[in-house]
Order: C-alpha cells, then sequence, then structure tokens
C-alpha cells in the first residue's frame, strides 16, 4: 500500500507543482452496483427463464428479469492541503464488472466454461477536479463516463461516452478525445487487419479517434440545456495491409433540456433529447447508446457515406406526494447503415447483416409506498422493432414487483431493493414465429413468462 500512495502522489505533484503541497486525508472507498437473483419461466421449456425484451433492443422495457451482474468500485481519494488555494481532488477508481453468459455464476456452481463467469474492467482512471482551487478539471484512462439514463431500463441516452481516453473541463465546459477501436484487437471488422514487414505477418489496429465537445447553459430557474458535439476519424489501412480499408469519417450534433419540476418530494424532473449521427458515428443499437459503435453495412467502397443515426427520448420522473412516484419514458431510434440497401447487405468479412432499422419503446414505473420499508412496483412496456423490410416484431410487458426497501425511504430512488417479481410478455405473431426474444429462441409461445426474487442495489 506505502508503494501505491507514492506512486498517486507522484501522479499529483505536476498538478500543484507551484504550491506548497502536502498529501492528508486519504481516503478509501469502495462501491458496488449490482443486480442478482432467482427466478423461473412456467410456461417456459423446463421452466428455464430468458430475459422477454424483444431481440436488438437490449434493456430497453425494463430490466426486471435481467440476468445477474455485479460490480466493484474501488478508490483512492486525495485532498492535497495548498497554501492559499482552495483544495484539489484527486481520485483514482477502477471498476471491476462480473456476470455470466451462461446463467447462474454465484454459490454452488462452477465457472470453468467458456461462456462461464466473465471479468470485465471497464473502468481505470485518474481524474483531478479543481485543480489548485480553479474551475478547471483533467482526467486520462478508461472510465463509464455517462450521465442521465432511463433507470428502469439502464439505458444511458445521449451521451454516454463510456471509453478510454482522456479529457479536460472549465466550469460546465467539456472536450475529450476517446479511442474506443482499441477494443477491437480481438478480430472485429473492420479495425482488426494483419500487415506483412520484413516478411513478419502480425496484426494491426485501425484506430478509431473521436473528439467531442460538449456544453451545458444552467439557468436561474434550474433549467439546463446541454449542447453536444462530435466528430470521428479511422485511417486508412496502410499498403502492407492484406486487406484494405479507405479512411472514414462522421459527425454528431445533439441536445438535451432538463426541466426540474417542484413537487411535495424534490426529485421530479422531465428530461428531452435528440440526438442525430452520421457516417460511422451513426452507433447505438442492442440497449446501447455509443455513437462509435457503427451501425449497418459499408457501401461499395467500405464506407459509411449517407449512414445515419436519429434518437430521440422523453423522460420523466413525478413524485407529487409521499405516497406515490410514476417514472416514464419514449425511446424512438431510426438508423441506417452505409450501403443503399434498406434490407440487409455485405459486411466487412461477408456475412449478411441489416442496414436499417427502427425502435420504438415507451412505459412507465409506478412505485406506491405503502410504508416506509414497503413499496409496490408496477410496470408496463410497449416495444415495436423493425429490422431492414421486415413486419414489425411488437410486445407488450407487464411487470409487477412487491419490494421490500429497508432503508425506509419513500423515493423512486431508495436502495437496496429485495424484490418478488411477476413479469408477462405478450408477442405479436412476427415476433413470436421468428423468435424475437431470448425467450422466444426456447420457447415459441405467444405469452412470455417469469417470477422471481431479485435484489438490486447501488453503494458510492
Amino acid at each position: 500500500m506505502k508503494k501505491l500512495l507514492q506512486l498517486f502522489i507522484i501522479i499529483a505533484m505536476p498538478l500543484c507543482a507551484r504550491a506548497q503541497v502536502v498529501i492528508t486525508n486519504t481516503s478509501f472507498s469502495m462501491g458496488t452496483t449490482g443486480r442478482i437473483g432467482v427466478g423461473a419461466s412456467p410456461t417456459g421449456e423446463g421452466n428455464m427463464w430468458k430475459p422477454l425484451n424483444l431481440s436488438g433492443q437490449g434493456s430497453l422495457a425494463g430490466r426486471m428479469e435481467q440476468t445477474d451482474y455485479f460490480d466493484l468500485l474501488p478508490a483512492l481519494h486525495f485532498t492535497p492541503k495548498l497554501i492559499g488555494k482552495d483544495s484539489t481532488n484527486v481520485t483514482f477508481q477502477a471498476r471491476l464488472g462480473m456476470y455470466s453468459a451462461n446463467g447462474q455464476f454465484i454459490g454452488n456452481v462452477s465457472t470453468r466454461s467458456a461462456d462461464g463467469l466473465t471479468f470485465i474492467l471497464p473502468e481505470a482512471f485518474v481524474e483531478a477536479r479543481n485543480i489548485m482551487g480553479s474551475r478547471w478539471s483533467a482526467w486520462a484512462g478508461a472510465r463509464f463516463r455517462r450521465y442521465d439514463d432511463i433507470h428502469i431500463c439502464d439505458y444511458f441516452y445521449f451521451d454516454d461516452h463510456s471509453a478510454q481516453g482522456f479529457g479536460a473541463s472549465y466550469k460546465t465546459t467539456e472536450l475529450t478525445m476517446l479511442m474506443p477501436a482499441s477494443t477491437d484487437s480481438a478480430g472485429v471488422y473492420p479495425y482488426n487487419y494483419k500487415v506483412t514487414v520484413a516478411g513478419a505477418t502480425n496484426p494491426a489496429i485501425r484506430q478509431r479517434m473521436v473528439w467531442i465537445g460538449e456544453h451545458t447553459f444552467e439557468m436561474k430557474n434550474g433549467n439546463k440545456l446541454k449542447l453536444l458535439g462530435e466528430y470521428h476519424y479511422v485511417a486508412a489501412t496502410s499498403d502492407n495491409a492484406s486487406i484494405k480499408y479507405p479512411s472514414d469519417k462522421g459527425w454528431v450534433l445533439g441536445a438535451k433540456f432538463t426541466t426540474p419540476i417542484k413537487t411535495v418530494v424534490p426529485e421530479s424532473f422531465n428530461d428531452i433529447s435528440v440526438r442525430y449521427g452520421t457516417g460511422i458515428a451513426n452507433g447505438g443499437d442492442n440497449g446501447n447508446t455509443f455513437t462509435w459503435a457503427t451501425y449497418g453495412a459499408p457501401n461499395d467502397e467500405g464506407r459509411y457515406t449517407g449512414a445515419y443515426s436519429l434518437t430521440m427520448v422523453e423522460h420523466f420522473l413525478l413524485t407529487p406526494s409521499k405516497k406515490f412516484s410514476i417514472n416514464g419514458y419514449g425511446v424512438f431510434t431510426q438508423s441506417k447503415g452505409g450501403s443503399s440497401s434498406t434490407d440487409k447487405d455485405t459486411y466487412f468479412n461477408g456475412t449478411q447483416i441489416y442496414n436499417r432499422k427502427r425502435d420504438i419503446v415507451a412505459g412507465f414505473r409506478t412505485l406506491y409506498y405503502a410504508t416506509d420499508w414497503l413499496h409496490l412496483i408496477g410496470e408496463v412496456h410497449y416495444a415495436v422493432r423493425k429490422d431492414g423490410d421486415n413486419p414489425n416484431a411488437a410486445m407488450w410487458k407487464f411487470s409487477f414487483a412487491p419490494t421490500i426497501a429497508p432503508v425506509g425511504q419513500r423515493s423512486a430512488w431508495c436502495r437496496p431493493h429485495i424484490r418478488f417479481v411477476c413479469s408477462l410478455a405478450r408477442y405479436n405473431d412476427y415476433a413470436r414465429d421468428h423468435n424475437y426474444s431470448p425467450f422466444l429462441q426456447v420457447n415459441q409461445k405467444r405469452w412470455g413468462t417469469y417470477i422471481g426474487v431479485k435484489a438490486e442495489w447501488w453503494i458510492f
């Protein structure tokens, strides 16, 4: 530990080179988030349960039936004491995530299979805030750099910039540079390719670079307007590459308006946002909103010229009394790849993928606070997915979850939760007949079911 502290002091010293610095109040924190539990599908094969949501939409339409996962967030915090200056706050934080691609992964379970327990490290960064008492802040590393989400779907809309990079901010203006393509070295096209130099063939990465600018206007009445701009660029392959890819680019523009709403419990708000991306910056599929996760197939030249994605989100929370809350949302996404096809076309690796899609999802959660510690949760969701020229795949989903909230706070954000979950999904003919959900891929039925007991928490 002593050597680790010395390392962090070395990192922090350049930020305070002109002042006498004494590191005091060093502290360690451990945060955690997760969802864990058990469940069964009474109408499923062998009662085996699978998520009910439509394929291609991830957690959109609710996460009551989500598979187990949890994160651990260890962090070290430093507050240097500066003579004549306010304190600089320096933090090193990491995040260790654990989940399974094959159901249960905790308890009396073996996870030696290839699709068993998976460890990920999505965060490891150093951040310095209010450097030497100024309004400047800076960070470098890999992080979950994301802001507001539709919590009942864990859908981080508009400005999810989770990737490896660096950034700086002054007051409410932020500048960021990301290099997310480094994660694609395992062979994901079109970033991974082979080059031959001096007779030796080695893998190389065609690195994507993303420049991001954000500014938030804070108004006297509490309203906020956030503006977003991004530019994406990926270089061409070299002359030594066995497969040639041209350079490509894209850009993003967006705006999000947040309005606080005065209610008895001061947590109510309304958010509305719109974001438009073009070229290789048209990403956002399967429940994520990464603009750098390019959607669709390229054109005949291997580029995404003409590709686009439009996403609009409405999200609100109302707690008009100490008895009741309602959290509602609506998401619309229309995306097209670089090919001129409105259905499927050929991807870089020769497979056929959809080049156009539309998502429409809307829903709400109601919370009735029967007592301080017993909360009755109800959810209704409607989801539509249209891939290419296919008919619409549609689903209604209803959930009811009597919940123990042992902290005893009458709030939509009170955690941890221990829930008894009952969910029922009804699919249209096309969704059922074409296996448009993990549940339908095992059970081709009109109705999908789930009953279980789940825990949800976040502690920071």
